[in-house]
């Protein structure tokens, strides 16, 4: 009869340990054990460095253990917590009242929060590439049936069920390279997990985690930490450094090799003479006291010291109850006093603890009755237990390990490769919106394309399920594009038409701008572009087109000392009539543009020809105007009149004098009478409304002046 043979791998940084047990009924049973060294640093800070070199060192473990055990095909590991991502996570289930809940409905509520912690961390930015991400491992929190929490739900009852749990998550690269290792060796991984979940279902059984504990396992380049309380396991954590910090430190002190380093730092617990001999990298032997090599790396064990408690307050807040201490590293010299006195806890509550007795395996050889067989140990016991394996499938030509939880979909492979199911549809196109004369126009984008999913050349659905080696295609779907348009493609063209200004015919064609620049009917249009597309319809816009609207530069003066400018401006006419800027102009209407004149100086100067500036009288029987305003004006220093053209460039001063009441003299003056006319010896007198009057005589509207010459 075949044997049923646990192989468990412990890939450590410093060593690769393996064990191999069998399952005799709930009990494991140790058959034989190995542990070899790396011979270089092929692993550092948890992570593999030179994959063939650790592969080289797994094969020897395994050849080992084969020649008492037999062959060896697959193999439990776990995993560093370097870079660890942890998500808490909850499922829950409705389930019937009649059935009794077994050990595989559990199991199935665990894995449903798993895959709810790989979604969370899939849609979250907890991690930059979720996608990269592997689930090593989980805890439970908690089962509640019915709002009532217990330990487990096998046996129960109840109408709905529901677990929160831990689950942990390792960079892909971390994962990927354990798995190479193996698969070189001809091994197959048949459960993952992570080492602080390994080692803590060593030392901290069910029964101890009511009490607030924090587990770390200090190995050679990582220390992980794990805490409990209320019954569960509550936080995992990882610091980056651990006893490679202290030999290093000794290698850099006494210029040593790193492999001798290391067996100095492991002589200062163990060797009984007060002095260690070595040589260094010089081929100098040193004998060097005991207590002088602690002073030297007693602060690089502070500053570990400090980095593990910093983690262990971080996930738990306060000092817990106790630390326990477990791996190679614990046995650091100082370690546990230091790790006390940064947590300010009593030094006997941190202790290194060693796996004498462990629930569910049987007869612990002295051998591996050590801090740093915890881990192994912990991963032989689990590999007996429910745990992870993995599922290989081929997504888009890549291969991709899924670890199996059970009922896995083509939906959770997506999920797995950091492909966001949303982005799989193809989307609409945005659309533009585009005002047209003043008008706002919406353009919508063009309908995007679906995506097409098939499993092994078949089409299939997110939920089909997967098998082992099954061979996936997705082919994302085509978003809709903005759409491409331009005036042509919204508008028939606009006929021009003609006319004629000062007999000169010219074609009036529309006017095409965009956002205020020229452009042309094929022109692309985009979003919120400004569009005129019209023909001229006012007077001002056709002279301007037409190159006809006048820029007359103004004329200058100094009037009075002071510099002034006047503008004059063309007159316009549109088939005849008096027409201005705002004009309508239609097809074939006749404009006219006259050149304006010369401005006079009255209309410089604002002397106008209203009625309220003068009296009307008559005399000699015609009608005559009287001026109420006397002016006086000198262009260029001579006298001039209101009709005068006023030059451009001209110097003129004005005056004026108002008079209410004009005189006689005055009447006299307005109507330009020439008293020379009046033959010599004559009589002249003056009738002002028939009657005698003199020159000084006020005069008002309508009067009437007669002079009489006898």
């Amino acid at each position: 009869m075949e044997k049923n043979l646990l192989f468990a791998l412990d890939i450590g940084t410093r060593s690769v340990v393996g064990l191999v047990g069998e399952k005799v009924d709930n009990n494991i049973q140790i058959i034989a054990s190995h542990r070899q060294e790396h011979r270089t640093r092929a692993m550092m800070d948890g992570q593999i460095h030179d994959v063939p070199e650790v592969a080289n060192i797994i094969a020897e473990v395994k050849n080992a253990l084969e020649a008492s055990c037999g062959p060896l095909k697959k193999v439990s590991i776990a995993a560093a917590g370097r870079a660890l991502c942890t998500i808490q996570s909850k499922a829950e289930i409705e389930i019937s009242e009649r059935s009794v809940l077994t050990s595989g409905d559990e199991h199935a509520l665990e894995l449903a929060a798993i895959q709810a912690a790989q979604q969370k961390l899939a849609t979250s930015n907890t991690v930059t590439d979720p996608a990269s991400y592997y689930c090593v491992g989980y805890s439970v929190v908690s089962f509640t049936l019915d709002q009532t929490p217990l330990k487990t739900l096998v046996g129960q009852r109840g109408k709905k069920t529901t677990v929160e749990l831990i689950a942990t998550f390792l960079p892909r690269q971390v994962i990927d390279s354990l798995q190479s290792a193996v698969t070189s060796v001809n091994l197959e991984i048949a459960t993952l997990t992570l080492e602080p979940i390994a080692a803590i279902n060593v030392l901290i059984p069910q029964t101890m985690r009511h009490l607030n504990l924090a587990l770390v396992d200090i190995g050679a380049g990582t220390s992980d930490v794990a805490i409990t309380k209320d019954g569960t396991i509550t936080a995992y954590g990882m610091v980056p450094c651990a006893g490679d910090e202290i030999t290093e430190a000794i290698s850099q002190q006494y210029l040593l090799d790193f492999n001798v380093a290391e067996k100095v730092k492991r002589q200062l617990t163990a060797n009984e003479s007060p002095t260690i001999t070595l040589v260094d990298v010089l081929g100098l032997s040193q004998e060097i006291p005991i207590h002088e090599i602690l002073k030297s790396i007693e602060q690089h064990v502070a500053d570990l010291a400090q980095a593990i408690a910093k983690q262990i307050l971080t996930l738990n807040v306060t000092p817990p109850q106790a630390v326990l201490l477990v791996g190679g590293g614990s046995l650091t010299p100082m370690i546990s006093e230091a790790l006390a006195q940064s947590l300010d806890m009593p030094a006997p509550r941190v202790a290194v603890r060693r796996p004498d007795t462990i629930e569910g395996i049987s007869e612990i050889p002295i051998d591996l009755c050590t801090p740093d067989a915890v881990t192994p140990l912990g991963i032989l016991k689990l590999s007996a237990s429910r745990t992870l394996n993995f599922m290989n499938v081929t997504l888009n030509k890549e291969p991709l390990h899924l670890f199996n939880l059970g009922q896995l979909t083509v939906a959770d492979a997506l999920l797995a490769a950091g492909i966001d199911i949303r982005s799989l549809h193809g989307r609409p196109g945005l659309g533009i919106t585009v005002n047209i004369n003043d008008q706002t126009n919406f353009f919508p984008g063009t309908h995007g394309t679906p995506s097409t999913i098939e499993l092994n050349g078949h089409k299939a659905s997110l939920s089909e399920l997967l098998q082992e080696n099954d061979v996936i295609n997705v082919t994302k779907g085509v978003s809709g594009t903005m759409p491409s348009l331009c005036l042509s493609d919204i508008f028939d063209v606009i006929p021009s038409y003609s006319l004629l200004i000062n007999e000169k015919s010219y074609d009036i064609s529309p006017v095409i701008t965009i956002n205020g620049m020229p452009a042309q009917l094929d022109t692309t249009l985009e979003d919120r572009d400004q569009v005129i597309y019209r023909l001229p319809n006012t007077l001002e816009e056709i002279l301007a087109i037409t190159d006809n609207a006048m820029e007359l530069p103004p004329y200058r003066y100094i009037i009075n000392g002071n510099e002034r400018e006047y503008s004059i401006r063309p007159k316009y006419a549109i088939n005849q009539n008096a027409a201005h800027g705002a004009s309508p102009v239609n097809a074939n209407d006749h404009i006219v543009v006259t050149q304006p004149s010369e401005p006079t100086l009255g209309e410089l100067l604002g002397l106008n020809n209203d009625a309220e500036n003068f009296i009307t009288i008559l005399f000699n029987k015609e009608k005559c105007n009287i001026p109420l305003r006397r002016f006086t004006i000198i262009m260029n220093d001579k006298p001039a009149q209101p009709t005068d053209i006023a030059r451009n460039n001209s110097i003129i001063n004005f005056s004026s004098t108002e008079q209410e009441h004009p005189m006689i003299s005055d009447v006299l003056l307005a109507s330009n009478f020439n008293p020379k006319t009046i033959p010599p010896g004559s009589i002249v007198s003056i009738l002002l409304n028939n009657q005698p009057t003199e020159y000084t005589s006020l005069v008002k509207n309508c009067d009437e002046i007669t002079l009489v010459v006898i």
